[in-house]
């Protein structure tokens, strides 16, 4: 009977080093093929973030000719009938999901975009370069999506009457005044 049972016991035993032996063979090549998983997933998310962009793009270019003007809000795109963009994507590179908004003319000192005439987007990443390259960048935070590029890819640079595009209203300085071309710009 002793026998019967240091045998079982020494056969537990040899199948416990075995399993323990194949999940390590079995994490050394889960380690391997990590990066590649992780590369596929970010090839992923950086052709979601051109199709989301490239789709804010468009409808920001769409909403530009219905109407004559640009958004000064993201939710605008979904206030014209029809819709010009299904649906306000989200920055796939950001918790949030928050982009950062391209606006037709320069935000002020506090850096505040509200109410400004948006014409493109770009994303808030952080992560460091990218595997594409889009419009010759390689950061995600490079790569601007705009409905108002001009042939050199400027965003803004295209853009035929700045002063005409909150609606009709003039560019005017807190002042009240006309703005006047910076002295570091002529």
């Amino acid at each position: 009977m002793r026998t019967s049972t240091s045998r079982a016991a020494s056969q537990r035993g040899f199948t416990l080093a075995m399993l323990l032996g194949m999940m390590a063979v079995m994490g050394i090549f889960l380690m391997k093929a990590l990066p590649s998983v992780l590369a596929e997933v970010q090839r992923g998310a950086e052709e979601e973030l051109i199709f989301r962009g490239e789709a804010i793009a468009r409808g920001i270019r769409l909403y530009q000719q219905r109407t004559g003007g640009y958004p000064l809000k993201l939710e605008d795109l979904m206030k014209v009938r029809p819709p010009v963009l299904r649906k306000v994507y989200k920055d796939p590179f950001t918790v949030a999901g928050d982009w950062d908004l391209v606006t037709a003319v320069q935000a002020g000192a506090s850096g505040d975009k509200t109410g400004l005439p948006i014409v493109g987007v770009r994303s808030r990443s952080t992560i460091g370069y990218s595997f594409k390259i889009y419009k010759g960048k390689s950061m995600h935070s490079d790569w601007v999506f705009s409905a108002a590029d001009d042939i050199l890819g400027i965003p803004g640079a295209g853009l035929p009457n700045v002063q005409g595009l909150q609606q009709g209203a003039p560019n005017t300085t807190r002042g009240g005044g006309t703005s006047a071309p910076s002295p570091d710009k002529r």
